[in-house]
């Protein structure tokens, strides 16, 4: 029972605390650790305790061929200056994708993992408003970049449709926090990720349009009082963006351009892991004088660029996967609002993905193990179903 406990505390921990990184870092550069890796040790514990293997699912194969594939391109770049380091934060997420699929489906129920990535996300959103409100141009909070913390935000509101209560007004106001929040990054990405997630959520009739519609107009209002408090700064804000966004699409593509040149060159194991970073110069031909060791700003390019063609189409097979699982637990029976928030969710994630370089954040990692879970219970309920 207390191995339960702990299993349950630490994993809505790992979950619940990934979007406040930031302010975890403030206090300590490896806190942020902390919760995965006890997570991780007492999860290997109940394994020996309880004499049994992970619950068998095709994710824990999709994630040990990735890492056979990270593994090896490793191997083949270990002198280049960052593959070792990117290493060492690739396998993280990879073990604890295993691991959330695997304690998601035998102790902590998913709907206690969705709720705690709402409850983290809703303190970030909290803290992005907060930073504004403090004189940031573009809500920030928790994490660096205000585009990060729109991923996060529009990662965790899909999934508001699954908590588990039973009064529509909860649900209500922390959209309006998360959708406050998400606005005040002023990321064109992190709209476009939210519209179609919503869009998908409609189309399943997992969320009725009353609801989008009494959310946007609670939002809009809170957006125009408070814009008619702080006019000279939204305008500033305003113009900082526009500003910004013309040469952010402009770097984007010499960006992206370089890391399909990488892909051409070296399409069996790709450049390594932090390859990009090393090798952005002479492939983007010192397009841009003063970054010399960015990212892609689009996940699939640069895994593809540093893994080839191998690990990205493991990627695509990992998200794959938890598309499959959620969409056969519907078919069983299984809470339907569950697997199409998980879903959706999952959308928001990749449109988000394609102008940013999420890989090293655990909602793509986390969505996909709790897709799995859903499947393996979805499995056991109809086992206990037919068996009586």
């Amino acid at each position: 029972m207390w191995l339960t406990v702990l299993l349950r505390v630490l994993a809505c921990g790992t979950v619940a605390l990934a979007p406040l990184e930031g302010y975890l870092l403030q206090a300590h550069a490896q806190s942020a650790k902390v919760v995965p890796a006890l997570l991780i040790g007492v999860w290997l514990f109940s394994l020996l305790r309880r004499r049994r293997l992970p619950s068998a699912h095709p994710v824990q194969l999709v994630v040990a061929l990735l890492a056979v594939v990270l593994l090896a391109t490793s191997a083949v770049h270990v002198a280049e200056p960052f593959t070792l380091e990117y290493l060492v934060r690739w396998v993280p997420f990879l073990v604890i994708a295993v691991v959330l699929a695997d304690v998601a489906a035998r102790d902590v129920p998913v709907s206690w993992l969705l709720a705690a990535a709402v409850a983290g996300a809703v303190v970030a959103a909290g803290g992005g408003l907060l930073s504004v409100a403090g004189g940031s141009l573009r809500a920030t909070g928790p994490l660096e970049d205000p585009n990060d913390l729109a991923f996060f935000l529009v990662a965790a509101l899909p999934l508001l449709v699954a908590l588990p209560v039973r009064s529509r007004a909860l649900p209500l106001m922390l959209g309006v926090v998360l959708v406050a929040g998400a606005a005040a990054t002023f990321s064109r990405g992190g709209g476009i990720a939210l519209a179609c997630a919503l869009t998908w959520l409609i189309a399943r009739r997992a969320l009725p349009v009353r609801a989008v519609v009494v959310t946007a107009a609670v939002a809009g209002l809170a957006a125009l009082v408070f814009a008619s408090a702080a006019q000279a700064e939204l305008s500033r804000a305003f113009q900082e963006k526009s500003h910004i966004a013309g040469t952010n699409a402009d770097t984007r593509m010499l960006r992206w351009q370089a890391a399909s040149r990488m892909l051409a060159d070296d399409p069996v194991l790709g450049v390594g892991p932090g390859g990009f970073r090393q090798e952005y110069a002479a492939a983007g031909r010192n397009a841009e004088i003063d970054e010399q060791t960015p990212v892609a700003h689009n996940l699939f390019l640069e895994v593809a660029a540093e893994l080839g063609v191998p690990g990205f189409a493991l990627l695509i097979a990992f998200v794959a996967v938890g598309f499959v699982a959620s969409e056969r637990a519907l078919r069983r029976g299984h809470d339907r609002r569950e697997a199409v928030a998980v879903q959706a969710a999952l959308i928001a994630v990749l449109v988000a993905s394609i102008f940013l370089s999420e890989q090293y954040y655990l909602p793509l990692w986390s969505l996909v193990a709790f897709a799995a879970a859903i499947d393996r219970r979805s499995t056991e309920e109809s086992r206990c179903a037919f068996s009586t």
